[in-house]
C-alpha cells in the first residue's frame, strides 16, 4: 500500500510536467464527492483559464449536482451535453447515466457503453479520453470515493506526462478511491483536501 510519503513521483516527471502550462483539470470523486467539490471549486481562482472537467458518482443526477455546485464554485458550472465544446474557465460536469468522453477536437461525446467499475459515468473513461486529448497539458485529481474508479485513468494521465494529484486518504470521507489511485497510478502530489485548490491555482497561474 502506498502512502502520501511514497507516491511514486519522480523529479524528472515533475520537471517535464512543469515545462508546459496545463490546459485542463479533470476531477473524479464518488462517496463524499459533493462536499469535497464544494470546497475545492470554491477555492479555485475565478480567473483560472483552464477547462475543468468533473465526474462524480451521484444518485441525485448531474443536473442537480451542477446546480448545487454552481452556488459554491468560483467558476461557472454546467452539465455537459453531446457535442458541446470544452470551454476554458468553465466547470463541465458529466451527465448522469452516460460515460463522458472528450474527442480530439475538444468537443464532448456521450456513451451508453457498459459501466466501468460499476459506474456510468466512469472516471476512468473521462480521464483516459482527456489524457488522449491534452497529453502532458493535463492535471488529474482523484478525491474521496468508495471504489477504485479513476485509478487506471490517473495512470493514463501520468503515462501521457500529465500531473496526478490525489487527496490524502486520511482526509477523505471515503478512502478507497484515493488509496487505489495511489496504489495503482501513484501521484505527483498527495495532499489534504484543503490544500488541493491552492496547488491547482499555483500550477495553473504561475
Amino acid at each position: 500500500m502506498q502512502t502520501c510519503g511514497s507516491t511514486g513521483a519522480t523529479a524528472n516527471h515533475l520537471r517535464r510536467n512543469m515545462m508546459r502550462r496545463p490546459e485542463a483539470i479533470v476531477i473524479g470523486c464518488s462517496k463524499g464527492g459533493f462536499n469535497a467539490l464544494k470546497l475545492l471549486l470554491g477555492a479555485l481562482d475565478p480567473q483560472l483559464p483552464q477547462t475543468v472537467l468533473v465526474c462524480c458518482h451521484t444518485a441525485s443526477g448531474a443536473g442537480v449536482l451542477a446546480g448545487l455546485l454552481a452556488a459554491h464554485s468560483a467558476l461557472p458550472v454546467i452539465e455537459v451535453g453531446e457535442r458541446q465544446p470544452a470551454s476554458p474557465g468553465i466547470v463541465h460536469v458529466a451527465p448522469g447515466g452516460y460515460h463522458l468522453l472528450l474527442e480530439h477536437d475538444r468537443h464532448f461525446a456521450l456513451s451508453v457503453d457498459e459501466p466501468v467499475c460499476f459506474s456510468r459515468p466512469s472516471i476512468d473513461v473521462l480521464f483516459g479520453s482527456a489524457a488522449d486529448t491534452y497529453h502532458a497539458a493535463l492535471i488529474g485529481v482523484v478525491l474521496t470515493g468508495a471504489n477504485r474508479d479513476g485509478a487506471d485513468g490517473l495512470g493514463q494521465i501520468r503515462a501521457h506526462g500529465g500531473i496526478a494529484v490525489v487527496q490524502a486518504p486520511v482526509s477523505a470521507e471515503a478512502a478507497t478511491m484515493p488509496q487505489a489511485a495511489l496504489d495503482i497510478a501513484g501521484a505527483d502530489y498527495c495532499l489534504p483536501l484543503e490544500q488541493i485548490a491552492p496547488l491547482l491555482n499555483r500550477l495553473c497561474l504561475t
